[in-house]
């Protein structure tokens, strides 16, 4: 019986992909993977959150949505629903590229078609690769699981406030999320 061999797809011939209509690619571990766009309710927390980020962050950082990184040089791109960049790296960006690394805050705001192996992947990914904390927000029950790369975490609910690692002294409101 014959087998197929697949190889791992590099970054030079992910970037050679034609623009998706309607969601994006995702590099993962060497495996194109279609995302589908965002529904509503999800792009509503993700604009809630990074107004949110932006106001604690001042001018130390930027905070956006739809953030692309390669965590890792060859066989990785993602896409952080939302995510917090120092400046100084920021400021390193190739106008004609993505972050190089990993934000330091990643945030994914779960959607249906998540399963739970993925999420546990892309919070490996980010941790191991320089994120601070990657942040899984959980709409349907108003709830936001904080983890930290020496393998804490912290689920934080209605009524209690997240440190933010970038802000001295600032939090945000799990109920400003959702709201």
């Amino acid at each position: 019986m014959a087998t197929t061999h697949t190889r791992l797809m590099t970054f030079a011939e992910f970037a050679r992909l034609p623009e998706l209509k309607g969601g994006h690619y995702e590099l993962r571990h060497g495996e194109l993977v279609t995302v589908a766009p965002p529904k509503h309710k999800h792009y509503l927390v993700q604009r809630r959150l990074r107004r949110l980020l932006e106001s604690a962050a001042g001018d130390v950082g930027e905070v956006d949505t739809e953030m692309a990184f390669r965590a890792l040089p060859e066989h990785e791109y993602r896409v952080a629903d939302v995510a917090f960049v120092t400046n100084a790296r920021w400021v390193q960006i190739s106008p004609e590229g993505n972050l190089h690394g990993v934000p330091e805050l990643v945030i994914e705001v779960l959607s249906p078609s998540n399963t739970v192996a993925e999420i546990i992947d892309k919070k490996t990914v980010c941790l191991e690769n320089g994120a601070r904390e990657f942040w899984v927000v959980d709409i349907e029950h108003r709830q936001v699981e904080v983890s930290t790369p020496d393998g804490r975490g912290k689920t934080y609910k209605a009524s209690q406030h997240i440190p933010l690692f970038f802000a001295a002294d600032a939090q945000l409101a799990v109920d400003a999320i959702f709201s």
